[in-house]
């Protein structure tokens, strides 16, 4: 059985009753998540499921014209690949580890069996799917209406909740991608942000914040879709139910 702190480290894993887990464990595998790598390539097929302990990962529109934006992003509360339960199928999108971390990996098969055997791992997805289609539907939202300051400042926030420092490191090509927009832009928006305080230096790749000042920078697509990741995923999922009974098949609960 895997040490508790691997159950910890990430909340769909850290959800799941004893037995359920154990559907998982001999097949998890730890790994580093170095920056920049590319886990999922758009139009690859799904081999591998990451489930984040630390670090964040972006998913990546990529454009026919070379753009890119990002469409999500999950640290240790998600996964990346864990739509492949679906049956085999190429991912749609090219996740792209943007702060460097550790997962928890399996292949796509072995979750995709210990999915059809369990009701709670079927939640899990379901629950992350959820959480997924809110980020989709907030990012729309917010890059249709919003203008590039505030929703730059939403994204160091999404990133700065799910690491330890106020130093985020961050590259300001990084940045371009994740937004959309060029890097001159990017250059005018983080000088803007560092005149306000909500950006107290800017490094060669590392990017200092000040929590306070930056919320006020950001929109109020960051507040809303942290209130909504909260009740999806509910603090004491954070905890392991060392002592759980398995789930039983209830309605809904497939995913």
């Amino acid at each position: 059985m895997m040490d508790r702190s691997v159950i910890v480290g990430n909340r769909l894993l850290a959800a799941l009753p004893p037995a359920d887990f154990r559907l998982l464990a001999p097949h998890l595998q730890k790994v580093p998540l170095e920056q920049d790598v590319v886990l999922l390539q758009s139009g690859d097929r799904i081999e591998q499921v990451y489930f984040p302990l630390s670090g964040a990962i972006a998913f990546m529109l990529d454009m026919p014209s070379g753009q890119t934006v990002a469409t999500g992003l999950i640290g240790h509360e998600g996964a990346a690949g864990i739509l492949s339960v679906l049956g085999p199928s190429r991912s749609s999108v090219t996740a792209v580890v943007r702060v460097a971390g550790i997962a928890s990996r399996i292949p796509a098969s072995r979750f995709h069996t210990a999915f059809t055997h369990s009701a709670a791992i079927r939640h899990a997805v379901q629950t992350h799917t959820t959480a997924l289609l809110v980020q989709f539907q907030h990012l729309a939202a917010c890059n249709a209406l919003h203008p590039v300051d505030a929703r730059m400042a939403r994204w160091l926030l999404h990133i700065h909740d799910r690491i330890d420092s106020n130093v985020i490191p961050l590259t300001q090509e990084a940045l371009s991608q994740l937004l959309g927009v060029r890097r001159t832009t990017v250059t005018l928006v983080v000088r803007k942000l560092r005149a306000s305080g909500a950006v107290r230096s800017d490094r060669r790749g590392l990017i200092e914040i000040d929590r306070p000042r930056l919320e006020e920078a950001a929109c109020e697509c960051y507040e809303i879709m942290r209130r909504k990741f909260d009740r999806i995923f509910p603090q004491e999922t954070t905890k392991p139910r060392i002592n759980g009974e398995p789930a039983r098949e209830t309605p809904g609960a497939a995913g």
